[in-house]
């Protein structure tokens, strides 16, 4: 196998399933030798059937390509660091990090218990950190010893984290730190030679099953829509040599459209120049709303 990750070592996390499988194969497809992390839990983090890491390395040896499993939990400092190990000691580098684990635990915010939070923002905010933190410790490391790598992270935010998702605030709040975790990183990780950017990408998975029922068919275009498969060319491209510039960005990635998605920028302001008086701030503030762009809708509000 050869292509645009030809020699390359990479490593996706949540790749037992549904997007992060679809990202492993093309990787693969293109050239990649895979480390493939799953912990083989059920959709909302419960133990479930083992092996779907296992069966995904299989499934690429069967392809021609090269593939270890790892089933440790990525979410504690001792998994996070078996799994950069793990590419050390299978291939003797690391290039490539795509973090893309996680499930849900979907409650209206009344109802959401401590639990529930803890377990969201865990699996998907604390499990991009660590294995992020170790793959930088590495690549800081090979930059000081006079080897700067050519180093890719792809995260995976999703729109509940720019917009907001009603019954998903756990899982709202873990995607939107996401975003803010990979501006940070980009930031302080360009010196070692590492670019990191983020997806939001929506698909059909166990985790929206419910959501995207049905299968969607691009009107002419003769392709679902909504298959996993349609976001990995993207996530290949920025895991590759060739996105070389390209970092700090986040893009939203559904069935064959790509966006640049742009955050928080200044909108209308007013500086009185010394402290307002609440009813005058409150004046302002209508008035900026009035010349403001209205925000996005969050995902199920009505």
């Amino acid at each position: 196998m050869s292509g645009i990750c030809d020699g390359r070592v990479v490593v996706v996390t949540g790749a037992g399933r549904g997007l992060g499988r679809a990202h492993a194969l093309a990787y693969a497809a293109e050239g990649a030798r895979l480390v493939v992390n799953d912990l083989g839990v059920g959709l909302d983090g419960t133990p479930g059937p083992g092996g779907p890491a296992a069966r995904v390395a299989d499934e690429i040896r069967a392809a021609g390509g090269e593939a270890v499993a790892h089933g440790d939990d990525i979410a504690t400092a001792e998994g996070a660091a078996s799994l950069v190990r793990a590419a050390l000691e299978a291939y003797g580098r690391l290039d490539t990090l795509v973090t893309n684990a996680g499930f849900l635990r979907d409650r209206m915010l009344v109802n959401l218990d401590e639990d529930d939070w803890d377990a969201v923002v865990r699996v998907h905010l604390k499990g991009h950190f660590l294995p992020l933190q170790h793959a930088a410790a590495h690549w800081r490391a090979e930059t000081k010893a006079g080897r700067t790598p050519v180093a890719r992270v792809v995260t995976t935010s999703s729109g509940a984290g720019l917009l907001g998702s009603v019954g998903q605030a756990n899982y709202s709040a873990a995607k939107a730190g996401i975003v803010a975790l990979t501006l940070v990183a980009a930031a302080e990780l360009a010196r070692y030679g590492v670019q990191v950017n983020a997806i939001a990408p929506a698909a059909r998975t166990r985790m929206t099953e419910r959501t995207f029922a049905e299968t969607m068919t691009a009107p002419g275009a003769g392709f679902d829509a909504m298959a996993p498969e349609n976001v990995s060319p993207l996530v290949v491209w920025l895991g590759s040599a060739a996105s070389a510039g390209v970092t700090g960005r986040v893009f939203e990635a559904e069935g064959g459209r790509i966006t640049v998605m742009e955050g928080w920028r200044p909108g209308p302001s007013a500086d009185k120049g010394a402290r307002w008086d609440p009813a005058e701030a409150g004046e302002t503030v209508r008035a900026l709303l009035a010349a403001a762009e209205p925000p996005g809708p969050v995902y199920g509000a009505r």
